[in-house]
């Protein structure tokens, strides 16, 4: 049974704007989905839509958002919290009592690889340390379904490497579904079973490629022939589909 649904979804804003037009996918338990696009295309907006931050104008969405986890193109985190402090926080808006959240959070921690910063405040902390902080607050929930909105785009291309390593540890470790938005093609393909290419705004997905590398994953993947086959061959329908 599939853990996202989209079925011929659309959404047009009040001012006119069709962001995304007849969108259909879903997500299995335990698959790991990528969507590639260019700027504009809607991306962001299938994430918003499956979150449940925005409702489509058309279309059927089905999720269950009881333990939804979404990771946001910034760290979002509160400067006046530790880094304890900053991944309780959604355990703490569950309702979950000081010993849970404590335990969950160091569990969190430790998986991110951030164990001996608990005390550190946001200001002190690289980009790549806080996307794992971010991570980390997400992982409290346990959620079954992950939502990643180009949460490594600020980041250096090594720092960037380095997450989508340590991104594809947590996948396999903890099982959850992932849909991950990005611009990066190598991105899409190192993490993902299945790549969706996205046309222009409004954007619709145009074409679909099984990614045959299977977990875990090792960096060097990267360089291997059939890599680079399949990273060229989605950079083919991007650019197509721009023509």
């Amino acid at each position: 049974m599939n853990v996202l649904s989209f079925e011929n979804v659309g959404m047009t804003f009040p001012d006119g704007t069709e962001a995304i037009r007849d969108v259909s996918f879903d997500l299995a338990p335990n698959e790991f989905v990528a969507i590639v696009g260019p700027s504009g295309c809607g991306k962001s907006t299938i994430l918003r839509i499956a979150a449940g931050l925005l409702q489509q104008t058309s279309g059927k969405v089905k999720v269950n958002r009881e333990r939804l986890g979404y990771v946001f193109q910034d760290a979002t985190l509160m400067e006046w919290r530790t880094v304890q402090g900053n991944v309780e926080l959604l355990a703490e808006l569950q309702g979950l009592d000081a010993q849970d959240r404590k335990r969950r959070a160091a569990e969190a921690i430790e998986l991110v690889g951030l164990s001996g910063f608990e005390g550190h405040y946001p200001k002190s902390l690289s980009g790549g340390m806080k996307m794992r902080v971010s991570l980390a607050r997400t992982l409290t929930l346990k959620p079954p379904v992950f939502l990643f909105d180009e949460p490594f785009g600020a980041v250096d291309e090594i720092t960037r490497e380095r997450l989508n390593e340590e991104t594809l540890k947590l996948f396999e470790r903890e099982q959850f579904a992932g849909l991950f938005i990005t611009h990066s093609i190598s991105e899409a393909v190192f993490l993902s079973t299945r790549v969706h290419v996205m046309s222009a705004r409004p954007g619709t997905l145009i074409a679909t490629f099984d990614v045959p590398f299977g977990y875990p994953r090792n960096p060097d993947l990267r360089f291997e022939p059939g890599f680079r086959e399949l990273s060229r061959d989605v950079s083919h329908a991007l650019l197509e589909a721009h023509a």
